[in-house]
């Protein structure tokens, strides 16, 4: 035992003065392992920081909830455009008939939005989400308010010229003052902003869910058409009641469209759920990607490991003999070529950590991830593992090399 603990503790020493010696090469050598821990760490610093986030991102969408839409949501298979083009648009009236037709349901609501720019005094906001909703959006939606009130079913009926901010609107128009009470322009219309927002972050990492303005969707109408582009939700009190209430919302909205009972559905029913394993299987597709190129980089710069390795090997044949003359064991030569083919690959797995880490900070500036202990944890095994595969050929044959032959070579 002791004997492998010292032949490990001189092949690490032996195999740093040998990168050192040969500085450029091992820079060289190493490149292509440093680019592939780059893409392993930096693709799974990025589903962390997705799965860390997806919960968040789900619940913006609204717990328990089934959208009404004329659009289905996704493209994947067969996605009959032209079909869903010509279904007739969903409307505001249809969410007492839908109050009345599903009695399970704990909330039902109509929205419709668009991008607007926002204006207070010399301040403007610009891309923002307008979004025109009846009373029960903020329940629908998850949406709390932080300051101020919510509008309420007296302020849809009148078409009150009434706004809730969210977080990052308000930090744009009302950077060191309250809002409530303040009149801001949407669109050169005046509303009068009576709440702010609960600060929800972004969708997913990409949206900004903050940079939104809630009016009633009377309101909304009188400025901009709600012909097309409503979307109806209908709430249920747990999980288990959305999987039947599904199927009620379904009946409703064939009473209320009318339909014949072979008459195929001309709405779309969406929820989460959905969005939720399409977008597993677009991660699942990028995933496999980035390790088939990871895997591909780490590949190429396990053939250059070899490739040094033989080299070094060849270069240092003497020394090999001489070693096995004084009574070296071949395991103890194999053991010392192959912890230089680790301690190679560790260099650069962890050049590449360090990298990884700016990565890490980069890609969140515009996106979602998240490095923790066992992504480094899974680089360093990684290396190892390279080290030990594509070193043990040439280390190999340096331990089975014939030590009269060695001592003769020049």
């Amino acid at each position: 035992m002791n004997r492998l603990l010292i032949s490990l503790l001189e092949g690490t020493k032996i195999a740093f003065s040998a990168i050192w010696t040969n500085k450029t090469r091992a820079m060289l050598t190493t490149t292509c392992i440093v680019i592939g821990i780059v893409s392993v760490t930096a693709m799974n610093t990025i589903s962390d920081g997705i799965d860390r986030t997806f919960e968040d991102s789900m619940d913006m969408l609204g717990r328990n909830v089934v959208f009404v839409e004329k659009w289905p949501w996704g493209f994947g298979g067969e996605y009959k455009w032209w079909d869903y083009r010509n279904r007739s648009e969903m409307e505001v009236a249809y969410v007492d008939r839908l109050r009345e037709l599903t009695p399970s349901a704990s909330e039902v609501s109509a929205a419709a939005s668009r991008s607007v720019s926002v204006s207070y005094l010399d301040r403007q906001a610009d891309g923002v989400s307008l979004v025109g909703g009846t009373a029960g959006h903020f329940e629908t939606a998850g949406i709390n308010v932080e300051d101020g009130r919510p509008f309420v079913p007296s302020d849809v009926q009148r078409a009150a010229r009434v706004a809730v901010l969210g977080a990052s609107v308000s930090e744009v128009l009302f950077p060191n003052e309250d809002p409530i009470n303040k009149q801001i322009k949407i669109s050169g219309q005046r509303f009068i902003v009576i709440g702010l927002l609960e600060k929800r972050g972004n969708f997913l990492g990409l949206e900004d869910v903050d940079n939104t303005i809630i009016t009633p969707i009377t309101a909304f109408g009188t400025i901009y058409s709600l012909r097309s582009g409503v979307q109806l939700a209908v709430q249920f009190p747990t999980d288990e009641a959305l999987i039947d209430g599904e199927y009620e919302v379904i009946g409703a909205m064939r009473q209320i469209r009318k339909l014949d009972p072979l008459e195929d559905d001309d709405f779309a029913i969406n929820k989460a759920a959905l969005f939720e394993a399409e977008f597993q299987g677009m991660k699942m597709t990028i995933y496999g990607i980035g390790i088939f190129l990871t895997g591909l980089a780490l590949f190429v710069g396990g053939i250059g490991v070899m490739n040094i390795m033989f080299v070094s090997v060849k270069e240092r044949t003497k020394e090999i003999g001489i070693r096995k003359a004084v009574g070296a064991k071949s395991w103890e030569i194999l053991l010392q070529f192959l912890m230089e083919s680790i301690v190679i690959c560790l260099v650069g797995g962890v050049v590449g950590v360090l990298l990884s880490m700016g990565v890490t900070q980069l890609i969140n500036q515009f996106f979602v991830a998240y490095m923790d202990w066992t992504t480094v944890l899974n680089a360093i095994m990684i290396c190892a593992g390279v080290g030990i595969l594509f070193g043990y050929l040439p280390s190999s044959k340096a331990a089975k090399a014939d030590p009269i032959e060695s001592l003769r070579y020049d």
